[in-house]
């Protein structure tokens, strides 16, 4: 004789995965990004400041040879206390999208984290529906009295923001009047 295990014992029986997070600190908060949305951390290049840009986006890098936007998240959000400036010394996580990459400018070093799927609850309507452009917030992590707000960096920058920092196209009709 078989003998046939109920559905809901399998699913109990399945190990839950880990998501990886890049945690970093915004003013006196903790937020984290999933690693896979992260291409690189490193020391905050050079930045050259660019006209006509909103003003949480400080300018553009060279960061190994792409020309990126640098973003800072706590100007963005409105952490930092007025006159508060970001220290000589910071970081850059270097945020891959679809069709562009960005540099996200914190004050400590990032470091990575495993936690549970389980771990991050979704965030309460409330918060979204206070700003319908917004919702970049993935869901809240609490960890051993940590609250760590995920953000999906993937819904960050409005498209008219988006439309800001790209390159405008070599084949644009300025460029081919130019080029005739």
């Amino acid at each position: 004789m078989i003998e046939q295990t109920p559905a809901s014992e399998k699913k109990v029986s399945r190990p839950e995965t880990p998501i990886q997070l890049i945690v970093f600190r915004l003013g006196n908060e903790e937020y984290g990004i999933r690693i896979e949305q992260v291409k690189e951390v490193t020391i905050t290049p050079e930045v050259a400041r660019m006209p006509k840009t909103p003003p949480f986006v400080k300018g553009i890098a060279n960061l190994r040879g792409d020309i990126i936007a640098i973003v800072d998240l706590e100007e963005r959000f409105k952490l930092r206390p007025a006159g508060e400036k970001l220290p000589d010394h910071s970081f850059t996580l270097a945020i891959e999208a679809r069709d562009y990459t960005i540099g996200i400018v914190v004050r400590e070093v990032p470091q990575p984290l495993s936690i549970l799927a389980s771990a991050i609850e979704k965030t309460p309507e409330f918060i979204q529906d206070l700003n319908v452009h917004d919702k970049y917030i993935e869901g809240i992590a609490r960890l051993e009295g940590r609250i760590i707000v995920v953000l999906d960096m993937l819904k960050l920058l409005t498209p008219e923001e988006i439309m800001q920092l790209k390159p405008k196209s070599a084949s644009s009709p300025a460029a081919e009047r130019k080029q005739a």
